[in-house]
């Protein structure tokens, strides 16, 4: 317990990452209708309806033609007496495409044939997003998207858009996502970092990392990533903040501004901290008693 190795000890009741499938997957359970949702289980009325009700509806009807609207039996002509309703989703896959922006340069003729200068009008056009690219707006947020959300590396990326049938390096993708971290996304950060510190509750912890090609760094270095949120009060701010070290002095002037409860692990470099009440973490105290 004193020396030896310790880890996370994983879950026996965790689902594998690869056969979450398999293990989850019942043929024995139907899956439910509309109807079944809406007579049967009164509690939870409408259920499927109401998952469905705020994304866009495509509505492709079927009906027999003027030849076919005649009953077999006495020759008559059929009328529509009702309708049968199947629901599905449709789920439509990225697509590239290019998106050209032409604008027009406008000028004078009489001034052009009369005048000794002639004004020339040129009509707006959006700037672009990085000066000289290809990006666009869409295609740097869905770049950062699938790298921070959906987990994503740039390679995997780099490969997935070659089959669309574009070829951009990996190289190119990280200019993309460094350049909206720096340019566009700061400007968001900066305003949530504002808003956190008008909070009176928030909540602070740090974790090592290792970050590869840092100036007069070697890779092997220990380097920190220190996490900032908000309670529970409100819609949550999460803000991280790398430094290389894990000074106290980092959290003090992320936090200058801040005066509250900080709700932190114990750690001393919180304590250099000051206008903050600091709150003790109830997991830390407990891992102790579990120990004991």
């Amino acid at each position: 317990q004193r020396f030896g190795s310790s880890s996370e000890k994983t879950n026996p009741d965790q689902l594998s990452l690869f056969n979450e499938a398999e293990d989850t997957a019942d043929s024995t359970i139907e899956e439910p209708t509309v109807d079944t949702i809406t007579y049967k289980r009164k509690k939870q009325r409408g259920q499927r309806k109401l998952m469905l009700e705020n994304l866009p509806t495509e509505t492709i009807e079927y009906r027999l033609s003027e030849e076919e609207q005649v009953c077999s039996c006495c020759g008559g002509d059929l009328h529509e007496m009702s309708t049968e309703v199947r629901k599905e989703i449709e789920v439509i896959p990225a697509q590239v495409k290019v998106k050209e922006h032409v604008r027009y340069v406008y000028s004078c003729r009489h001034c052009e044939r009369h005048e000794i200068e002639t004004p020339i009008v040129t009509a707006t056009m959006p700037a672009p997003v990085i000066p000289g690219s290809l990006a666009s707006p869409s295609a740097m947020a869905y770049t950062m998207t699938q790298k921070y959300v959906e987990g994503m590396p740039l390679y995997r990326q780099e490969k997935h858009l070659e089959r669309f049938g574009i070829s951009i390096p990996r190289q190119t993708l990280a200019n993309w996502t460094l350049y909206g971290a720096k340019t566009w996304l700061r400007l968001v950060y900066d305003q949530m970092h504002k808003h956190l510190l008008e909070r009176d509750i928030l909540h602070s912890d740090e974790t090592t990392l290792q970050v590869l090609s840092e100036p007069d760094r070697p890779a092997t270095s220990k380097s920190y990533m220190w996490l900032y949120r908000t309670g529970k009060d409100d819609t949550p701010i999460v803000l991280y903040d790398y430094k290389q070290t894990r000074a106290g002095k980092h959290p003090s002037r992320f936090l200058a501004n801040f005066n509250g409860y900080l709700h932190v692990d114990g750690y001393a470099g919180y304590n250099k901290i000051s206008g903050v009440t600091l709150v003790g973490c109830w997991a830390h105290a407990r891992r102790k008693f579990t120990e004991a």
